[in-house]
């Protein structure tokens, strides 16, 4: 008897901890405030959890699943990182658009995957915000792989020149800003 109570409690310990909030990991269209509250491949948009356009995955297919604007048209929240397009530079070899390496002076960005779409936002210009108040056009020059080399799929990843137009401080790293297209 003994046994069975311990076996019972052990299962309950493993039920509470796995559905507590803090830990929760949310299926198609559960709910979400970051990547990393949704499963597998999904990601989270808008508040709830759903499929990467850019991944092809089809799990929540017929679940009502929000669209997923890989153009955005408006303002889209993203994070701001830092990159070094140049040669030796930490973006590693030349930009995907052009085969070109860029220097720090060139306001030049790289879009997360699902916002490069394929290329087809090469050598376009976006706009970005910062908290600041402050805003800049840069250059789409290369992809931020999301898929293969562990860059979010939120991320605009802009050079020393966006950064020093926007007046932030590059020791941050990363910074919550909206970008459009111009």
């Amino acid at each position: 008897m003994v046994k069975l109570v311990f076996l019972f409690l052990y299962i309950l310990a493993i039920f509470i901890s796995s559905s507590w909030p803090g830990n929760a990991i949310s299926s198609c269209n559960g709910p979400c405030n970051s990547l990393n509250d949704c499963d597998g491949q999904l990601i989270c948009i808008r508040g709830k959890c759903n499929d990467d356009p850019d991944v092809g995955t089809n799990t929540c297919k017929g679940r009502n699943s929000p669209s997923v604007p890989s153009s955005p048209t408006d303002s889209t929240p993203a994070q701001l990182t830092l990159n070094d397009f140049s040669k030796g530079g930490d973006g590693g070899g030349p930009s995907e658009c052009d085969e070109k390496y860029h220097d720090n002076s060139e306001r030049v960005v790289a879009l997360s995957t699902r916002w490069y779409a394929k290329g087809s936002k090469c050598g376009k210009m976006i706009r970005i915000m910062a908290n600041n108040g402050k805003s800049v056009t840069a250059k789409v020059v290369d992809q931020c792989d999301s898929i293969n080399d562990g860059c979010a799929n939120n991320v605009v990843d802009g050079s020393i020149a966006v950064w020093r137009a926007l007046g932030l401080d590059t020791d941050k790293g990363r910074v919550p800003i909206t970008w459009s297209m111009v």
